[in-house]
């Protein structure tokens, strides 16, 4: 069973959360999970997974940002990409039932006009697949022009994490139980 946790503490993201077993470790939940916490983004360019990035030489920052660090064991790359992009649909599902935005989706990327709402990753352990996404909470601190949740109306920030949370748990479950219930063909 996916199992997910909001932290209500906040927590600067600087990339070492993205490792196996950060859920376990930091906040005791055992196997595929959602983590959830609200704090600050620097990620150094020595720390950055998205290679792309880093021959771009563009870290990643932000004042505010809602973050989901999500891991599933049983996984290789081109699975948690595809679970990555599956993510994201459902945030900008959500986002768009809340608010008046219309929320675009560029592969694993949301956008509101031309600001970049989201930062997004996904990537192997030796022993799980990992997802970090941030959403930024508001515009301070971003290198480049960005959107933010407070600008679309999004401010219930624990309400709208629980909910993404809790609508990507279901759909893993329904997959999952979906695979279950066919019979293979010769």
């Amino acid at each position: 069973m996916h199992q997910y946790y909001l932290n209500d503490k906040e927590l600067t993201y600087d990339g070492t959360q993205l490792h196996s077993l950060f859920a376990f470790r930091r906040f005791g939940i055992q196997g595929d999970s959602i983590v959830s916490f609200t704090g600050s983004c620097k990620v150094e360019l020595s720390e950055l997974v998205d290679i792309q990035d880093v021959r771009e030489n563009a870290p990643i920052y932000s004042d505010k940002m809602l973050h989901f660090i999500i891991e599933h064991f049983e996984s290789n790359l081109t699975l948690i990409t595809t679970r990555q992009r599956l993510f994201m649909a459902i945030v900008k599902q959500l986002l768009e039932a809340a608010c008046d935005s219309q929320i675009l989706r560029k592969g694993d990327d949301l956008f509101v006009n031309d600001g970049k709402l989201s930062v997004s990753i996904a990537t192997v352990s030796p022993v799980s697949g990992l997802i970090h996404v941030a959403l930024n909470i508001t515009n301070e601190g971003t290198p480049i022009k960005t959107a933010c949740l407070n600008e679309i109306g999004i401010h219930k920030i624990e309400k709208f994490a629980r909910k993404v949370m809790e609508d990507y748990k279901e759909e893993i479950i329904s997959i999952r139980n979906a695979c279950c219930k066919v019979r293979g063909v010769n």
